[in-house]
């Protein structure tokens, strides 16, 4: 009996000491713990960086570039401000910027009734005085203008004036004379030619008073050293000698007038030999 029972008990005592030796914890239990390690390496707090917050700085830095804008516009202003000036001069200066204008620069300037010396005198120029310059001739020496106090135009030396525009373009004009009924056209009127001279001769105005004579006009085109020209010429005489060459390809012509103080006879043709 005894024996049986210290045979149970030492089975017993086995028994036990095996489910102890069963429930104890092994030490693979330690490896969760590294395990654990790579989930916490797993911190992909790196993601943190995805705070792009960089860009921001960037952008930030980009407005810091605005300031050079504002440096672009500063010197705009000046301009501007130099512009405005020129529109208020031009305008005090020039009415009608389409138009040519002059100004006489001398102390007195004669307007006549065509473009030279020759043709009668019809209005008075001070200096000072502001025209329109409405036409011209073909070489521009001379302006048909119009005074602010005068009804009609006249023509002036382009040397009497300092020009607000420019006088050439300006259209060329023929003058337009103004015919006295107190003359009658000339008469008689002849020409000859010798070699490169041309004279040409016509019957004395005599039934004029001879307070009112102021001669006689000659309009010509003619032929000088290759040039086809175009004058006027005013003689007190009743004929005038003149060269004219025979090389240019344009016929030379001309036209007679009888001046008096009112005004000019009716033109005739001079027979151009």
């Amino acid at each position: 009996m005894d024996t049986k029972k210290l045979s149970q008990l030492s089975f017993l005592c086995i028994l036990f000491s095996a489910m102890l030796f069963c429930s104890a914890p092994f030490p693979a239990s330690p490896p969760p713990p590294p395990t654990n390690s790579p989930t916490a390496i797993r911190i992909t707090p790196s993601p943190t960086l995805t705070f792009t917050p960089p860009p921001s700085p960037t952008s930030t830095v980009s407005p810091t570039s605005t300031p050079t804008p504002t440096f672009t516009h500063s010197p705009s202003p000046p301009p501007s401000a130099t512009a405005t000036p020129l529109p208020t001069e031009t305008e005090t200066l020039t009415p009608t910027p389409d138009v040519p204008h002059g100004v006489v620069n001398v102390a007195q300037a004669f307007c006549r009734y065509g473009p030279g010396t020759a043709y009668l005198y019809s209005d008075e120029l001070n200096e000072g005085d502001q025209v329109r310059i409405d036409g011209r001739n073909y070489s521009g020496t001379w302006l048909w203008v119009q005074p602010p106090d005068l009804d009609r135009h006249c023509w002036s030396a382009a040397s009497n004036f300092d020009w607000l525009g420019d006088p050439m373009t300006a259209p060329v004009v023929q003058p337009f004379l103004p015919i006295s009924s107190f003359v009658t056209p000339p008469t008689g009127v002849e020409a000859d030619r010798d070699g490169n001279e041309v004279t040409i001769a016509w019957d004395a105005a005599d039934y004029i008073p001879v307070e009112d004579r102021c001669g006689y006009l000659l309009e010509v085109y003619v032929c000088q050293n290759g040039l086809y020209l175009w004058m006027a010429l005013q003689t007190d005489h009743t004929s005038l000698r003149l060269q004219d060459d025979q090389t240019c390809a344009q016929p030379s012509s001309g036209l007679l007038y009888i001046a008096e103080k009112h005004g000019y006879s009716q033109p005739v043709p001079i027979p151009w030999p």
